[in-house]
């Protein structure tokens, strides 16, 4: 049986660095024996179908791929369509949120690296919030991402190991990986 998962590929097609065309992306993706493969928007998010036994090696097949085929070198994170279900259901700080171009879900390549988030967790960050979830971090950027000193700061902390997604290309992979 197929599941669905997502692999989120970090820093594709973000100013002039790591430009690949979504449908060479889609093709390298099938080639590696994916299935139902779609991408979303032009910055690297990919949903695909799986049995879970070959999931467990898709980031670092498609990472491989991505090096060996075109020659671009990216760190890929893949969460299976619980996964981005349980991001969805328990974001904190959807009270506060008034734009979802300004939440931010900054998935973390592994859920260990939450530990060094959580001094963030303590400061004061006037109208900016950061909350933790098992596997991601929620930032409300009140002013915007690129005034945000909380993502500055967890950038800063994690560099590669993170990587982000508004509050609204998160809802879209999410109905992504539902549709049947």
């Amino acid at each position: 049986m197929n599941d669905r998962y997502v692999a989120l590929l970090r820093g594709i097609n973000v100013g002039k660095a790591k430009r690949i065309a979504m449908a060479d992306l889609r093709a390298l993706v099938e080639s590696l024996g994916y299935h139902d493969v779609q991408t979303l928007l032009n910055s690297g998010n990919i949903v695909f179908a799986s049995t879970a036994a070959k999931a467990r090696n898709a980031t670092g097949r498609i990472s491989a791929a991505l090096t060996e085929a075109l020659g671009v070198s990216a760190r890929v994170t893949t969460l299976s369509a619980q996964e981005i279900g349980e991001i969805v259901d328990e974001n904190p700080l959807l009270p506060v949120m008034t734009d979802p171009s300004r939440m931010m879900v900054s998935v973390l390549a592994d859920a260990a690296y939450r530990v060094q988030l959580e001094p963030l967790t303590q400061a004061a960050w006037g109208d900016e919030r950061i909350a933790l979830g098992t596997r991601v971090a929620y930032v409300w950027c009140a002013n915007g991402l690129l005034e945000s000193a909380i993502f500055k700061q967890l950038d800063r902390t994690l560099r590669d190991a993170v990587t982000t997604r508004n509050w609204a290309t998160m809802l879209k992979l999410h109905a992504l990986v539902v549709a049947t």
